[in-house]
């Protein structure tokens, strides 16, 4: 396995993604594109989701595609950017046809950034302008850390943010992985710089400083956030030929990346969910060993996405948490 060009979601061929921001309310909308309608699933893993559209991902649904997917602050305010993005794409044309018209199927997930030291005081929901203007942004490069849906996130100690990574198969097949950390838990290990994610990270992508020495296990972490305050949400997105059910496989596969990179993970607090995108440009050469790869290897880009999200978020006024580089960065 080795990163993409990008080492981005976006080097799947055919997903760009966009985001968008409101650096007083400290929020944002990221939203991964589709050059065309893909196959997409949904696995939730995690205690507090908020989401759009996710019963229709289920394999038995009629829908089996979508137009966008959309990760969001805002807590259930934020739902409102796929909104915004559903009018645009309807606009352009896009859409699951029911007679004469166009439906866009625009799934989304929230996380909670409302205590986050932002300005909240808005008389109009700003996320449906947000998802619109992230939608317009959508391109193969896009900026990771305090930026789009990971603006407002925090960790249990440091600044959250958004990430992403990339890998390429022996096979030809890409994987890639777009997450938003908001988690309860803590991405590095005890008081130390050094990420839980190091073992599955490629070069120096978040900082080469590899595994922590010196953790002591049996440590019984205290939540700092309260129920529904926290959140991961992420895309992992390959360019395989996969059905609904497959898709779904390595959507639940990838979770294993959000727990190698976050402790703890998944807890009553959090709202964790992956969703999963398959564009379908190569076929699965072997219908047994492909799939099984394919969820090895979007589990180690989530866990690589992870770590990154954090190791990118740059420091700003009104921080409530430091960022890794203002605690870290020598």
């Amino acid at each position: 396995m080795r990163p993409g060009p990008r080492n981005l979601i976006t080097d799947v061929a055919g997903l760009t993604v966009g985001n968008a921001e409101d650096h007083g309310i400290r929020t944002g909308v990221t939203v991964l594109l589709g050059a065309r309608p893909f196959v997409s699933a949904v696995h939730v893993m995690g205690g507090a989701p908020g989401t759009r559209e996710t019963d229709l991902l289920a394999p038995d649904k009629l829908v089996q595609e979508v137009d966008a997917l959309v990760l969001s602050g805002g807590s259930a305010f934020g739902l409102d950017a796929a909104s915004g993005v559903a009018d645009a794409l309807r606009a352009e044309g896009r859409g699951f046809p029911v007679g004469d018209q166009l439906v866009p199927i625009v799934p989304g997930a929230i996380l909670f950034d409302l205590l986050n030291g932002g300005r909240k005081d808005w008389a109009e929901n700003p996320y449906k302008a947000l998802g619109r203007r992230a939608l317009d942004a959508a391109s193969a490069d896009f900026a990771l850390g305090a930026a789009g849906a990971g603006t407002g996130a925090t960790t249990d100690r440091l600044k959250g943010g958004l990430g992403s990574a990339s890998a390429v198969l022996d096979c030809g097949i890409t994987v890639g992985a777009l997450v938003a950390v908001n988690a309860l838990g803590s991405v590095t290990v005890g008081d130390g710089p050094e990420f839980w994610a190091a073992p599955w990270e490629l070069g120096a992508e978040f900082g080469g400083l590899g595994p922590a020495r010196g953790f002591v296990p049996g440590l019984e972490p205290e939540p700092k956030k309260r129920l529904g305050e926290a959140t991961t949400i992420a895309i992992v997105a390959t360019d395989a030929a996969l059905t609904q059910a497959q898709a779904q496989r390595m959507a639940t596969a990838a979770h294993d990346g959000m727990a190698r990179a976050i402790v703890p993970s998944h807890t009553p607090f959090d709202g964790d969910l992956v969703f999963a995108a398959a564009t379908g440009e190569r076929p699965l050469a072997d219908p047994v060993t492909d799939p099984f790869r394919l969820g090895h290897a979007a589990a180690s880009c989530l866990a690589r996405a992870i770590a990154r999200a954090v190791y990118e978020a740059a420091p700003a006024e009104g921080d409530i948490v430091p960022a890794w580089r203002a605690r870290f960065s020598r």
